[in-house]
This record gives C-alpha cells, structure tokens and sequence, in this order.
C-alpha cells in the first residue's frame, strides 16, 4: 500500500547517492484566468522539518499559512513567477516551467538535484532532475514548495482584487468560477487576464466583432 504522506526517501536517496543541494520545485497557477504562475523552490533541513508538510490542496488556508511561515524560518526557499504576459505569449506551460527554473537559480545555490512535481522537466535545469507525478503528495521537499507556492500566489491575487472588485479573486485565486466567468462578462477583461486562454479570448473577440 502505497504510503498516504509525503517522506524524505527520495531526497535521502540522492544525499546518499553524493548531492549535497537536494530541492523540491513545484508551482501553482496554471488553471487561472488571472494573474501570474508562482514556483517555489525548497531545500530542507533534514533535522528540522516541519511536521504535517502535506499536498497544499490538502490542507485549509489556516494550516498553509502557519506551515509557509514554518518553513520560511527552517528551510532555504525561493520564489518566483512568470507573468501574464510571458504566460501569453509563450504558453502556461512553458511559463509555469520558467517559473520553476527562476525559482531554482533564485536560491543562489549549487543545486545538485532537483525534485520536481509534474511529468515534464523544465528544460532550463542545468542539475540532474526528476519528475514526480503527484510529487506533492509523495515528497516532503515538494510538499514544501507546493505550500510556499500557494500561499504566496493566493496573497498576491488577494491584493489584486483590490485593485479590480468584482471578479472574486480573493476567494477564487483567478479560477474560473461561476462568479468570475459572470463578472469577465459584465465587467470586461482586466490587464490581470490572461488572454491567451480561451474565456478571456472570446470575450475579447466578441468585443472586437461587434459592429456599431
């Protein structure tokens, strides 16, 4: 049975395999309508831990907050984003990918290995590197990141609809939710909106093709 929380093994295996700088790398934000893709890059203190590092979708908005503080305090982490207008024009995935790479070379370290979560492997790594389907619920430094990632994105998007009421963002994070979707209809679109995704797009076109 495989096991139902993230562990150390995979970074135990590469420190004993002879890297020093072992990281966790993962993102939030690919889905959304709005805003920046965030990556996190984590590296742990095998000694100090915090306890109950989970998948951050498993965990309230309460428990994120006060385990993103822990490992702020405990481990050496890196933020970094790709924005609306690198996610357009190059596309989310290869921007969640730059994220990623920013968020390793913000660490300012060596790094040996780098966990990352996801089946594809950012192709501007210059460490050895291993994918991790669902790495977030399998590995601790992962798990990290993931947290990290979360908190940070949904604190900026927070901020964000300040500057633009109505769209949801501070309880949907840019995700399509109904009250979204209704509000790109009756509001219009925002310089927050990623253009290149397809409810954004249309609204846009519907705008460009109506005739006086």
């Amino acid at each position: 049975m495989a096991n139902p929380f993230p562990d150390f093994s995979l970074e135990a295996a590469a420190l004993a395999a002879g890297a020093l700088f072992v990281v966790g790398v993962d993102e939030v934000g690919r889905g959304p309508l709005a805003g920046p893709v965030t990556a996190c890059a984590v590296r742990l203190d095998p000694d100090h831990i915090p306890a109950g590092l989970q998948d951050s979708k498993q965990l309230t908005a309460a428990r994120r907050e006060a385990l993103c503080a822990q490992i702020m305090a405990q481990a050496q982490v890196s933020i970094a984003h790709a924005s609306v207008e690198e996610i357009d024009t190059l596309n989310i995935l290869r921007a969640s990918h730059l994220a990623m790479e920013r968020a390793v070379a913000g660490l300012g370290l060596p790094v040996d290995h780098a966990l990352i979560d996801g089946n594809l492997i950012p192709r501007g790594l210059a460490c050895r590197t291993t994918a991790l389907v669902k790495g977030d619920a399998r590995c601790l430094s992962i798990a990290a990141a993931s947290i990290v990632a979360k908190v940070t994105r949904d604190r900026i998007m927070v901020d964000l609809a300040q500057q633009h009421p109505g769209y949801g963002w501070e309880a949907n994070a840019g995700y399509p939710t109904r009250t979204h979707l209704e509000a790109l209809q009756t509001l219009g679109v925002t310089p927050w909106h990623r253009r290149s995704f397809k409810p954004v797009h249309n609204i846009l076109y519907q705008e460009n093709s109506v005739t006086p």
